[in-house]
């Protein structure tokens, strides 16, 4: 009973709208409090969220696509794809998803990649008569590619959670990611053969393509640099975080699109993003310490293997779960207050973690996109200065194609385990 009341209070406190971190951390502290545990295990518990070599690379993959962001080098990459794919059947939207996925392979975050992209694209697809409510869904969607192809702040969160292989989490994202990235471009042709009309770009020359690829392959470069290091076992997620950010830091300013108060900008949104996550981190792990105490997740770990026996009907009721808080939680909210509770059930169930990771992740993508508060949709919405009723109706096709691809998952786990196990 305590369970229901618990996790009632919670709603409460987030329907209320107080902040996750200090509903989380000021609900685990009461419960603390009112059973009259010892309040010192209150600062041992923060500081143990804080104490993590992992996650050290959140702040500098935030740092690094920060700074690619003020210095332009979206524009330069999507410049470069639509000079070789463009002129296609709504080429200009195939060259948006593209750019998306190569930013994503750089930064690990949703919010800097649909911003960064979605800067140039908008008005290059709006300008050649693209339907608006297509385009702003297009990059929305486009940037949830940000969490599930690697590196992903979110599956570092997860891996510090469940304490699980990032490395292992990064490799099973990339199938997922570049499969849920040609769907989108393959309902980019669809939308060019069946949807309104839109004019076609020209082809560009030999010349133009060079020119155009030559100021993106430091980009395309560092996204290799990051990948194939972690892949090749050179070097650690963190590691190549602070790498990352180092080599994009040289890219910038050799190209000269640095000065020092676009750096200072940089690191002062980096920092407050990097406060917050770490406040909702704090909150969470205290949050967890109660839960744990109150035995919460075992109840409720002995209450699904009680009564549900196949692990379809257990993912089947987390999807449906996630949807619905996807409705008012940020995905990493809904990250830190749910593993806690499902991950000692998923031993139980046969269900294996890594594969488990990768379909939590698609889920929270959908939450960055579902309104009222979809992230992705207030970020698109500022950038393309448009009503967030136009930003929700593009953005549902592509909330059906992740959920096809939860589905999809689900029949085919090797979609997600066949790199990190097989390969």
């Amino acid at each position: 009973m305590s369970s229901i009341y618990i996790l009632s209070s919670l709603i409460l406190l987030l329907l209320l709208r107080v902040p996750v971190a200090f509903s989380l951390g000021g609900l685990g502290l009461f419960l603390l409090i009112l059973k009259g545990f010892t309040l010192t295990m209150v600062p041992l518990a923060l500081f143990s969220a804080m104490d993590s070599f992992i996650l050290l690379a959140v702040p500098l993959f935030l740092l690094m696509s920060n700074i690619l962001l003020k210095g332009g080098i979206g524009h330069d990459l999507f410049r470069a794809v639509q000079s070789w794919v463009g002129h296609w059947p709504g080429g200009l939207g195939v060259a948006t998803i593209i750019s998306c996925a190569i930013f994503a392979a750089i930064s690990g975050s949703s919010v800097a990649t649909a911003a960064t992209i979605g800067t140039v694209a908008i008005t290059e697809m709006t300008d050649r008569g693209y339907h608006r409510p297509f385009v702003l869904g297009l990059v929305a969607a486009g940037g949830t590619l940000g969490i599930l192809i690697p590196p992903s702040i979110p599956m570092i969160v997860y891996g510090v959670i469940t304490e699980e292989s990032i490395v292992d989490l990064f490799l099973a994202g990339i199938g997922p990611g570049l499969f849920l990235a040609l769907c989108f471009i393959g309902f980019c042709f669809i939308y060019a053969r069946f949807g309104k009309g839109y004019e076609p770009v020209k082809k560009a020359s030999w010349k133009e393509r060079w020119d155009a690829t030559l100021l993106a392959i430091p980009t395309v470069l560092l996204a290799a640099i990051v990948i194939g290091g972690i892949y090749a076992g050179w070097f650690t997620p963190t590691e190549s975080a602070g790498i990352g950010f180092s080599v994009a830091l040289v890219i910038v300013y050799a190209m000269r699109r640095m000065t020092w108060e676009k750096l200072k900008e940089a690191v002062n949104d980096s920092m407050k993003t990097t406060v917050t996550i770490f406040l909702i981190i704090a909150g969470a792990k205290l949050f967890g310490k109660a839960i744990t105490l109150y035995r919460i997740p075992q109840e409720i770990s002995e209450t699904i293997t009680a009564n549900i026996s196949q692990p379809a009907i257990f993912i089947l009721i987390v999807c449906v779960v996630l949807l619905i808080m996807g409705f008012f939680l940020e995905s990493l909210s809904m990250l830190l207050i749910m593993m806690p509770v499902l991950y000692p059930s998923l031993a139980a169930l046969g269900i294996d973690p890594i594969w488990f990771g990768v379909l939590f992740v698609v889920m929270i993508e959908c939450a960055l996109i579902t309104p009222p508060v979809g992230l992705n949709l207030f970020v698109i919405q500022a950038v393309a200065e448009s009503p967030l009723s136009e930003v929700i109706r593009g953005v549902w096709p592509f909330i059906l194609i992740m959920l096809g691809t939860v589905l999809l998952l689900w029949f085919w786990q090797d979609l997600a385990l066949f790199i990190p196990y097989k390969l």
